[in-house]
């Protein structure tokens, strides 16, 4: 069975890391010291779980997360510095922090390194995430072992819940856009200056002005989803920003 590490410190390691060209070691203590930190592992960069869900609902929930008492959201994995940094690049994982753990030592010294040698991955983090208070592990969530990848309770809204049982997950936010359009950027940036994040799909040559109208009911560009919603164009979109605020909405719960 693997073990829950709960009122338990996490291990004393060093972890590999590369900052632009440099190579930067950064231990345990700088991660977790005095902080506040959830920690989500999974077996692998580029993995379709992880890649699909795991990863995209952290960063979404990430600010969310962050505005309930959260210092740092950090995904850990066995992988090595160049896999995790383009991963994190791919992903545009603005709102958490990528750390290698390449030799497994964090890993293995939470009691969660297992043999992946089936699948040629060798060995591998089990998938899991906790939160960690000033180095010591406060609550723990462990998937359950069975063969797969079972992914039922080491997702982000698990963990958000756990945190703040009130708090409202953020809605998707969905922006159509035309390349070189002022209105779109402009919109663009009234979602970053709020704090929302957002996935961007671009006209091209899958989806069309003629997809568009089909969709939003518009064929102008730009188009904003909020929760299944349409919202309007730039616009549109400043008012529902202008009155979620005199709401007194916090960007979270504007999402």
């Amino acid at each position: 069975m693997l073990p829950n590490h709960e009122g338990q410190t996490v291990p004393s390691v060093t972890f590999k890391t590369r900052q632009g060209e440099e190579w930067a070691d950064i231990t345990s203590d700088e991660l977790f010291k005095g902080k506040r930190v959830i920690v989500f592992s999974l077996p692998g960069a580029y993995t379709p779980t992880c890649s699909a869900t795991h990863l995209p609902r952290f960063n979404e929930l990430a600010p969310v997360l962050k505005a309930h008492g959260v210092d740092d959201v950090i995904c850990l994995s066995v992988n090595d510095a160049f896999v995790m940094n383009e991963w994190g690049k791919a992903q545009e994982a603005e709102n958490i922090r990528l750390i290698p753990d390449g030799n497994g030592k964090f890993t293995e010294g939470m009691g969660m390194l297992v043999d992946k040698s089936s699948l040629g991955f060798g060995k591998r983090s089990w998938r899991y995430s906790m939160l960690v208070n000033d180095g010591m592990v406060e609550k723990m969530f462990i998937e359950p072992e069975r063969d797969g990848d079972p992914f039922e309770v080491s997702d982000a809204d698990t963990m958000l819940k756990y945190l703040a049982p009130d708090a409202k997950p953020p809605e998707p936010v969905t922006i159509f856009t035309k390349p070189g359009c002022p209105f779109c950027a402009r919109a663009k940036d009234m979602l970053k200056n709020a704090g929302i994040s957002f996935e961007e799909i671009s006209l091209g040559k899958s989806i069309t002005s003629r997809s568009l109208q089909a969709v939003a009911g518009a064929s102008t560009a730009p188009q904003v989803f909020v929760g299944g919603k349409r919202v309007g164009g730039s616009e549109d979109l400043q008012k529902w920003l202008q009155d979620a605020s005199a709401r007194g909405e916090s960007t979270a719960s504007a999402q």
